[in-house]
């Protein structure tokens, strides 16, 4: 490579260098700064060491977030498989459907499941009208406010980004390798189990991985549709930065904040440890 060669590609990876420094690189600088410091910038470990408070928020952030991500999977999978069969023109508009809830504003979307779970809500309110035709006194279902609304409205949110990563694998799958596995005797679990799984995993990770991320750091998810009740790491952090509690304490946020990054990491290390894995074992028939 020559020397224009190097300068030209310099130029072009110059503003995505920058583009690193200012939004990756000083931001994660900054948390560990603060994490590290105490409120008159001196070095300590007492926000790390104060992190063991707030074990029982994190094991509880973790536990909803893995729920969630199951049922995404559970749901995205079959959909994303049915899309993928389709023809051209209609698995357009099936995937266009998946990503219309995401042009909609979060905070408005979230807003919706709060009006359909309330005790007056829309469920509530159309079962005690059908019940009451036929006599029966029905109170409502408490819905709203509880770790079910939390993983409902993660569900809602995140599912799109389980689907579209498994269909974009599962539609570089060939048809006549199905057909070829069918024609050597395979019936329709060998033919997900040897065939369509083993292809699938690269999606299944990145949808687990997109899925997990955002619903285990989130925090209007469980103040909008959990009320307060339960509190995740997303909400505490927060607090700390925003002083809803009453006290702002960047130094406490920052080191949470840290805390959950190492988790991501290591969650990501682990799905990535398993895509790498199937990539080299790959997957036979019998």
């Amino acid at each position: 490579m020559n020397k224009n060669s190097k300068g030209l590609q310099r130029a072009m990876t110059a503003p995505f260098t920058v583009w690193m420094a200012i939004f990756i690189i000083i931001p994660i600088a900054l948390v560990l700064f603060y994490a590290f410091t105490d409120a008159n910038g001196s070095f300590t470990l007492s926000n790390i060491l104060s992190i063991w408070e707030y074990k029982s928020t994190y094991i509880v952030s973790i536990e909803l977030a893995f729920v969630a991500t199951i049922i995404c999977l559970i749901l995205a999978y079959p959909l994303a498989y049915s899309i993928s069969r389709m023809k051209a023109r209609h698995q357009q508009t099936m995937v266009l459907l998946v990503m219309l809830p995401m042009w909609m504003n979060f905070l408005i979307r979230t807003y919706a499941w709060m009006t359909i779970l309330e005790d007056t809500g829309l469920i509530n309110t159309l079962l005690k009208s059908f019940l009451t035709l036929f006599g029966y006194e029905f109170e409502g279902f408490a819905m709203i406010n509880t770790n079910g609304a939390i993983v409902l409205g993660m569900v809602y949110n995140f599912l799109p980004y389980m689907i579209l990563p498994i269909y974009t694998v599962l539609t570089k799958i060939d048809k006549s390798v199905i057909e070829a596995a069918k024609d050597l005797g395979a019936n329709g679990f060998n033919v997900f189990t040897k065939v369509l799984l083993p292809q699938s995993v690269p999606g299944i990770i990145s949808g687990i991985t997109m899925v997990f991320v955002p619903a285990v750091s989130t925090f209007i998810i469980s103040k909008l549709l959990g009320g307060g009740m339960t509190y995740l790491i997303g909400d505490i952090i927060e607090n700390y930065f925003l002083g809803n509690t009453g006290e702002v304490n960047y130094n406490v946020g920052a080191a949470l904040s840290l805390v959950l990054m190492v988790l991501i990491l290591i969650s990501m290390g682990i799905m990535n440890r398993f895509d790498k894995d199937a990539e080299t074992s790959g997957g036979g028939l019998f």
